[in-house]
């Protein structure tokens, strides 16, 4: 995560991806808040508010965090291992993916123990994510370490990608079709289960636009 003045315009620079690139990264993923998302749901548990978020994929991250961090105010990082229960094929040529795309930091409650937080949230909970909301592109990141000596406390990192009229539609981001006693089926029993690992509290959500970089 990052923060600063200005995240989205000094994550959308022309040259961002050419120096990630020289400073070694096979594939960049820059997520920041613009016009294009304005008006969705956002969650604020850090002060000041997370900026923007960039996901690098490089043999040696150090040289490549360095290159970002050079163009905003203060960066955190985590080594993460990655899961994908749902992952279309996007294009990788920097283009804006046409989906609102949800960030969200999640943190594990003290009265869970690692084992059962991770199975309460990736083995019960997942599929129950999938079938209550419209999403068509889950990624879920499992927090190992630190990076950075600033970063924030945070176990788990998930995107959600949902259909753009999920901005403003309440019924697009659920996927009830205008169904108001689906909605609120759908919404129930979300809600439930996120309570059962924590992620009703104490949590982070991002609204971005979305753009990968593929180079190597």
């Amino acid at each position: 995560m990052v923060w600063g003045e200005d995240v989205t315009s000094a994550l959308r620079t022309a040259d961002l991806g050419e120096a990630c690139a020289a400073a070694g990264a096979r594939r960049l993923q820059v997520n920041v808040t613009d016009d294009a998302v304005s008006g969705a749901m956002r969650i604020d548990e850090l002060d000041p508010p997370i900026g923007g978020v960039v996901s690098i994929w490089a043999e040696d991250l150090r040289p490549v965090l360095d290159a970002i961090a050079g163009r905003v105010a203060r960066i955190a990082a985590w080594e993460v291992e990655e899961r994908a229960p749902l992952d279309p094929a996007l294009a990788s040529d920097g283009s804006r993916v046409d989906a609102l795309s949800n960030v969200a930091f999640l943190r594990r409650p003290v009265d869970l123990s690692r084992d059962d937080w991770l199975h309460r949230w990736l083995d019960e909970h997942t599929q129950v994510a999938i079938e209550t909301q419209a999403t068509f592109g889950y990624y879920q990141n499992i927090v190992n370490r630190p990076l950075t000596d600033n970063a924030p406390v945070v176990d788990a990192i998930v995107e959600e990608l949902f259909p753009m009229a999920a901005v403003s539609d309440v019924h697009a981001f659920y996927g009830s079709g205008g169904d108001q006693q689906e909605l609120e089926h759908r919404m129930t029993r979300m809600l439930e289960s996120v309570g059962r690992f924590g992620a009703d509290r104490s949590i982070d959500v991002v609204p971005t636009s979305r753009y990968d970089f593929r180079f190597r």
